[in-house]
């Protein structure tokens, strides 16, 4: 008995260093306070394991959701990756999130934009990062950011896009059929979500309040008052507009094979209409699913938990994280030429 529970202190201290040494990056992370234009954002920036700087410098632009400044640490494998390449990466809180103050709910895409605007020109001031070297990360919902933000911000260097969307109102539709899909919904099913799809965008069309969408829809499906509001102030974003601001700009569009969130045809195909010439590259990971972590992984909880604990680097799609590296550091090297 004695001989089986040291068996099990050793392979749980085994255990317990595996997850430590797996969870541990290549980077120093310092705790910041972004205070410019008036706003107050708790953030991370992720600096190089080594060097003063002035080192080049990724800002995050988050996805949907009460999302933190590492993501849950999701965020920690691509800093590492970024900083191999030398660059650095900054990161903040959403609004309401981790004790920051505000409501992310309570913005707009105008509002996220201008806050990262804020948060590069705060940048700017710091010693250790390279203010004419500035570039942008986003995913998912910053489809709709990243291009505002260039359009403030005339001094973007580059542009990482993972899974953006282009219309809100295409890409819901979109996300609500292949959700049915994927979940063998019938003919029926289908029709009626529709219908109540349908219900929902004349009554935002109108600007109804959410007590009038409650009364025509009935069960509200886990739409808050709150989220509601939020949908009111964001539903007629569409990226098109804004996107012509990263012409010339480097741009690596990252997509993925297994998108029930965008419709990825479609935002290649508006990609590259917008930002026509060699500045754009699209790479697409087959296996991957919106957030590029592997297909085969989101499909089981327990594989999912058990990687993200023990080896964080490999929930991603292969090359994806190699990839971003070197698309930085390509743009070193083209630097270099000039």
């Amino acid at each position: 008995m004695l001989a089986t529970l040291s068996a099990l202190v050793v392979v749980a201290a085994g255990l317990g260093g595996l997850v430590l040494w797996q969870n541990t990056y290549e980077l120093r992370e310092e705790a910041v306070t972004v205070r410019h234009g008036g706003r107050t954002l708790h953030g991370v920036l992720a600096l190089p394991e080594q060097g003063k700087g002035p080192f080049p410098l990724v800002v995050f632009v988050h996805g949907d959701g009460p999302v933190d400044a590492t993501h849950e640490t999701f965020y920690r494998p691509m800093w590492e990756a970024f900083a191999r390449a030398g660059y650095a990466s900054l990161s903040w809180n959403k609004p309401g999130v981790g004790g920051a103050p505000g409501d992310w709910l309570d913005q707009t895409m105008e509002d996220r934009a201008q806050e990262a605007v804020d948060a590069i020109a705060w940048a700017r001031q710091r010693p250790d990062v390279d203010g004419s070297r500035i570039g942008l990360w986003g995913a998912s919902q910053a489809g709709w950011v990243l291009p505002e933000i260039a359009a403030r911000d005339g001094r973007i260097r580059f542009a990482i896009a993972v899974s953006p969307a282009v219309n809100w109102h295409r890409q819901g539709r979109y996300n609500l059929l292949a959700e049915l899909r994927r979940d063998g919904a019938s003919d029926a099913e289908v029709a009626a979500a529709l219908r109540r799809r349908a219900t929902g965008l004349e009554l935002l069309g109108r600007g109804a309040t959410y007590e009038e969408y409650v009364r025509a829809v009935g069960d509200p499906q886990g739409m808050t008052a709150a989220r509601w509001r939020f949908v009111s102030k964001n539903h007629t974003a569409d990226a098109g507009a804004d996107l012509p601001a990263l012409r010339g700009v480097p741009v690596l569009l990252v997509l993925a094979g297994h998108d029930v969130h965008v419709d990825t045809a479609e935002t290649e195909v508006a990609y590259r209409r917008l930002l026509p010439g060699q500045s754009l590259r699209v790479v697409r990971y087959p296996d991957a699913t919106h957030s590029l972590v592997r297909h085969d992984l989101e499909t089981s909880s327990l594989r999912l938990t058990l990687t993200a604990l023990c080896a964080p680097r490999a929930l991603f799609a292969e090359g994806f994280l190699a990839d971003q590296r070197h698309f930085l550091s390509a743009l070193d090297t083209e630097e270099a030429k000039r």
